[in-house]
């Protein structure tokens, strides 16, 4: 650096006007510390290069699920499922909870069968005793939880005018009250831990609405300002909250849907990759969420819908559907 300094300096000297030296000195500097430099750096750029054989053993540890304990709600349902396959896929061991006990114990087999590790647990998310007695039961066999999945839900399509009740408060209960329960009893034991990832299953209609879905898009929407509010609140304690928002997907409720002649064009015609989506194109986001790989990712909703929300045919498309 010496060396670099009485360099620069008389190099410098012969400048007459002080400010054209102080230039002519940095750009000295900078000339000589190049030209001094390493010669890795300067041909061979070793010192920049990735290492290849190295990314996919860090893209492996960073998604893995590998000793997580994850609680699935509504393991058995059509979502759930591949939801458990992936999850378990990953690493991760699945309390399977659903209000089915013997099909959340088939999937347990079937999980197990492909080697998987994987739980069967009873759940009602309407009954604040059954979910405190499963949190329980979870904590008690695992020692701790690292991911909550509230999957389970339904809809029933009506109008405004023609909803009883009864249906209002089955869907809000199992859709929404049934996440906050769950989340409010698994978060006394994430608070313990000080640590957590909550990951609530919302639905595109949070934001694109169709008829004889009020309920169940209140319930929906109500989800995402939940998890908001648990991003907020719960950060502190170590505890991140998001949320997946699937567009048209294609399960055993909605097969009818997507089978009939008229109804299935009018949505391939709304969603920008015209065609509904699968359950196993939730997994790969469910598994990034779960995992580190999201550790600076909270209070978010994540729209995986094929291109629903962002357009689908101009006003001009022959609405004659070709495949």
């Amino acid at each position: 650096m010496i060396v670099v300094f009485k360099i620069g300096c008389c190099i410098t000297s012969s400048a007459t006007d002080q400010s054209q030296g102080k230039a002519s000195f940095v750009t000295s500097i900078l000339l000589i510390c190049f030209l001094l430099g390493p010669e890795k750096d300067l041909y061979n750029h070793e010192w920049r290069r990735v290492n290849l054989s190295k990314i996919g053993d860090h893209l492996e540890k960073i998604y893995s699920l590998d000793g997580k304990i994850i609680i699935l709600t509504g393991a058995a349902g059509g979502i759930g499922r591949e939801l458990a396959f992936g999850m378990a896929g990953a690493g991760g061991t699945i309390a399977l909870c659903d209000i089915n006990l013997k099909a959340a114990q088939q999937l347990e087999s079937e999980i197990a069968a492909e080697g998987g590790k994987a739980v069967a647990f009873e759940l009602n998310v309407m009954d604040k005793a059954s979910i405190k007695a499963c949190v329980d039961a979870i904590v008690e066999r695992f020692g701790k939880i690292d991911v909550l999945i509230n999957c389970a839900g339904i809809n029933k399509r009506e109008g405004i005018l023609d909803v009883e009740e009864s249906t209002y408060d089955r869907i809000m209960g199992i859709n929404l009250k049934g996440v906050f329960m769950m989340s409010q009893e698994v978060g006394k034991q994430m608070f313990k831990q000080k640590s957590g990832n909550v990951i609530n299953i919302g639905s595109h209609n949070d934001e694109d609405m169709l008829g004889g879905c009020s309920v169940y898009g209140a319930t929906k929407s109500g989800v995402v300002a939940l998890t908001r509010s648990m991003a907020v609140e719960w950060a502190q304690y170590g505890i991140r909250a998001n949320a997946i928002s699937p567009g048209h997907i294609l399960t055993p409720l909605s097969a009818v849907t997507w089978e009939h002649p008229t109804r299935s064009v009018w949505l391939r015609e709304r969603i920008a990759m015209r065609r509904p989506g699968k359950p196993k194109e939730l997994v790969g986001m469910c598994i990034m969420l779960a995992s580190d790989a999201s550790s600076y990712m909270t209070g978010q909703a994540y729209h995986i819908d094929g291109g629903c929300l962002v357009g689908g045919s101009p006003w001009d498309f022959d609405t004659k559907y070709k495949a």
